[in-house]
């Protein structure tokens, strides 16, 4: 078993990782050479000098995998495999591209007879080592041809699905942006309110450290923040900005397009607008939160 990866930074460094230690044959590419270096050192990568080396390098039914920021790069890349690559052989999207944006490429490349897949990608920097969600959409046939990747990037058989055609794999993942949106909002808001009521002198690490056991509310997501705040309750080094990475607002938009009432993720996507011009306390949770599961740059004070 052999794929290329294509974008090694903090999803696809991880997740090659993650395939060589299942015993996976990984061709790697990056153009920043240092992370190709790492993980041929630390994991037993193939080093590719480019994406026509990386593609050169696999045998039969070729796998190439890309991890790269959603839109134009994205899209020239897929253009530029078309001409490498046979009938058969198979690309998969694992970035956060636009649904829209796959269902046209997946039709593309039917005509062509090179399979796609649109894998909507979840686990943030914890994947390496809790593995990831992986929701694929596409052909099955070709979905079942990634099954073992599949497997060892996940729990086995727990962690990924074939949700549907071409498109669903990434509509899927967009879907659980907007409700993430969604959960991080409420728990900010909350938490805020906790730490406004002075008279009370609440300790914010001990009541979420409780709130993770038992209660209602218990998530990964609480786990994480319950983590943080033991740390820095004050959150004083943290500027209250909140940026977003698109998913949520293309979840809003599918919203209006459907004519589906969809308040809180909406609002919590303009929140996450308001961060820039109004300081608060639940921007800093915010903030803090999407670098605790995803590795996402804090701006500092």
């Amino acid at each position: 078993m052999k794929l290329a990866m294509i974008g090694l930074g903090k999803m696809g460094g991880n997740m090659a990782a993650r395939l060589l230690r299942h015993k996976i044959e990984v061709v790697g590419f990056d153009f920043n050479t240092e992370f190709v270096n790492n993980l041929v050192k630390t994991e037993g990568m193939i080093a590719a000098s480019s994406v026509v080396d990386a593609v050169s390098k696999l045998e039969g039914q070729k796998i190439v995998w890309l991890m790269l920021p959603a839109g134009e790069i994205t899209e020239n890349q897929i253009k530029d495999l078309i001409p490498l690559l046979n009938k058969g052989d198979i690309i998969v999207d694992g970035g956060n591209s636009n649904y829209k944006h796959s269902q046209r490429r997946g039709a593309m490349l039917a005509e062509l007879g090179i399979g796609f897949i649109d894998c909507g990608t979840s686990g943030g920097v914890w994947g390496l080592d809790n593995g990831y969600c992986l929701m694929y959409g596409g052909d099955k046939q070709y979905a079942d041809v990634l099954a073992p990747y599949a497997q060892a990037l996940t729990h086995v058989d727990r962690g990924w699905a074939h949700v549907g055609p071409v498109g669903s794999g990434h509509f899927t993942k967009m879907l659980h942006n907007g409700i993430e949106y969604g959960m991080m909002q409420a728990f900010a808001e909350g938490l805020d309110l906790l730490k406004g009521k002075e008279e009370f002198d609440l300790d914010l690490a001990q009541i979420t450290e409780l709130w993770r056991h038992g209660s209602v509310v218990r998530s990964w997501l609480l786990d994480l923040t319950a983590e943080a705040l033991k740390n820095d309750q004050d959150l004083d080094s943290i500027a209250p900005y909140v940026a977003d990475s698109g998913e949520g607002r293309w979840t809003v938009v599918e919203a209006v397009e459907q004519g589906v009432a969809a308040p809180v993720l909406t609002v919590a996507l303009q929140a996450r607008f308001r961060s820039q011009d109004k300081h608060g306390y639940s921007y800093k949770l915010l903030s803090l939160m999407r670098n605790a599961f995803g590795g996402h740059a804090v701006k500092k004070n």
